[in-house]
């Protein structure tokens, strides 16, 4: 009897501490979830506020905590981007000239479309504000005479600072009809490892070069080179309008292998060197999702190799595929210095965006070398940042370099950049940097007093190498916000969308609400609903942050 009481006492002392274990389990479990849950809500309610102070200061070189990005590492640690320091706050006093190379990239937005829609919010630094702002097109009027492009200003009220000014700079590319183009002499290179194998890469890929192959004319010569372990020639140099046997030598790609783009590059661009077209687009295409792991790996041998090999006067486009082990990195450096452009292909309607509607831009350039020059008028402006562009940037002596290279633009395409301003009165404070004694800025009595900035541009025809420069002025107005062109509010609530997903110390009170309200006012005449879809990813993102 005495021994059951004595079994039942040790079975009641041994529940109640597994009980009393689970119970402060729970609780202390509870408890972190509780604060994890609260910080979480804070850090997304906190607003930053880098610029206006009571005091209307605006914080320069101000940087953001990468540890702040919100995204999911997991689906995406074996894709490489560049890290991106966003431009700070300048003086004008001390930097009065912007110097930067155009940018008609516009990978970047496809790809944040891939994540959206895919359901994770995008790396930050693969989050390049001037490609997502340059994926749109804007109303700019076509250019008069003889130039390339036409060049459009404009400035209004910042919307996510209201003590701050914007400034839209946008060039408009001349429109060309493809039966009024040079003949072109392109040359696929396309990527056929084993990495290439998931249907959003190799099969999207054939899909997407069959499109650009039905809107070439008999003018035009096509080759394919493929690269894996080894490269080789699986289509020789034809005429265009062999449509049919281009196709089928299409269709015989498959992946396998290990990927050597070296030796693909060399032999791409000797294949186009042998069929050179004289006052023609020569051009070699290049359909990646640039995992090079055999021969030339680094991203600076590639580089050095493609400089070398843009000296022929042969131009190189990339196309990048799929997801997982995508090196967005390797293939804009690429672009970059091939005298050519960037565009993530993901899905079958981009392919015909890219590939099919704006087949000119993508392979006829129209003017190259294309170089932006901004003067602030320190009486008017106290500091300025450039929005994006941040591996584009020049020093002011390259704006007159001949040498120095700089970006193309093609037929059709709109390019466009924003400023946000501090006007003149307003403090732009630079940590770390002593006040200067004898740079006070009184307005001049000039015929260039009213100017707020004039925009100066250098670029070169498509075959010469002596640049033509343009020049503009701003003048200086008050202009709300609301009273703006749809082209600068549209591509403002872009950009700010771009701040919001790199949690930009730079997005003032900007939020997802506002930037869709401004978006949907200045949608426009959105025949292919590209604007609406932008307002579907904004919600979206709305969404998986809460």
């Amino acid at each position: 009897m005495r021994s059951r009481t004595s079994i039942s006492n040790r079975q009641l002392i041994i529940a109640a501490v597994l009980l009393y274990s689970v119970i402060f389990s729970s609780c202390a479990g509870g408890k972190q979830a509780s604060e994890v849950a609260n910080a979480n809500k804070a850090a997304d309610a906190a607003p930053v506020q880098p610029y206006a102070t009571p005091a209307m200061t605006t914080t320069a070189n101000t940087t953001v905590d990468k540890s702040q990005a919100d995204y999911d590492y997991e689906s995406t640690k074996g894709e490489r981007y560049a890290e991106i320091s966003e431009n700070p706050f300048l003086e004008t006093v001390r930097a009065p000239l912007s110097t930067f190379s155009i940018d008609v990239d516009t990978a970047s937005y496809s790809n944040v479309r891939r994540f959206l829609n895919q359901g994770s919010l995008p790396p930050k630094d693969a989050v390049r504000i001037e490609e997502m702002v340059n994926y749109f097109e804007y109303d700019y009027p076509q250019p008069a005479g003889d130039l390339p492009f036409s060049v459009n200003s404009e400035v209004a009220a910042c919307p996510w600072n209201a003590q701050h000014k914007i400034v839209q700079i946008g060039l408009q590319g001349k429109k060309v009809s493809l039966d009024n183009v040079p003949p072109s002499n392109l040359v696929f290179l396309v990527d056929v490892s084993g990495s290439m194998a998931s249907p959003d890469k190799l099969p999207l890929l054939k899909q997407g070069l069959k499109t650009m192959v039905n809107q070439l004319s008999d003018k035009d010569r096509v080759a394919i080179v493929v690269y894996a372990g080894a490269s080789g020639l699986a289509l020789p140099s034809v005429a265009a309008d062999n449509k049919g046997e281009i196709i089928a030598a299409l269709d015989k790609l498959e992946a396998g292998g290990s990927t050597n783009g070296g030796q693909g590059i060399r032999l791409a661009y000797q294949v186009a060197e042998d069929n050179f077209i004289a006052n023609g687009n020569n051009r070699v295409i290049l359909a990646t999702d640039g995992d090079f792991n055999v021969g030339l790996t680094g991203d600076n041998e590639l580089v050095s190799l493609i400089e070398q090999k843009r000296q022929s006067n042969i131009f190189l486009s990339v196309l990048g595929f799929g997801s997982g082990n995508l090196n967005d990195s390797m293939m804009e450096k690429l672009a970059d210095k091939g005298n050519g452009n960037y565009a993530y292909i993901d899905s079958s309607d981009e392919a015909r965006k890219a590939l099919g509607q704006q087949v000119a831009g993508t392979l006829y350039t129209i003017a190259k070398d294309v170089k932006i020059q901004v003067e602030f008028n320190p009486a008017k402006v106290a500091g300025y940042r450039l929005i994006g562009y941040e591996n584009r940037l020049l020093a002011d002596k390259d704006f007159n370099d001949d040498k120095k290279d700089a970006g193309e633009i093609g037929a059709g395409h709109t390019v466009t950049a924003l400023y946000e301003i501090v006007p003149a009165g307003q403090k732009v404070e630079n940590p770390g940097v002593d006040e200067l004694r004898y740079s006070r800025i009184e307005p001049s009595e000039t015929k260039f007093n009213a100017e707020l900035l004039t925009v100066k541009l250098r670029y070169k025809e498509p075959d010469g190498d002596d640049s033509k420069l343009l020049t503009i002025g701003l003048l200086d107005r008050d202009n709300s916000f609301e009273s703006a062109s749809e082209n600068l509010r549209f591509a403002s609530a872009v950009a700010g969308f771009g701040m919001i997903l790199r949690n930009s110390n730079y997005k003032g009170n900007a939020n997802l609400g506002n930037i869709w309200q401004i978006a949907n006012t200045s949608r426009g005449n959105d025949l292919k609903n590209y604007r609406g879809e932008f307002l579907e990813l904004v919600e979206k993102a709305r969404r998986m942050k809460g």
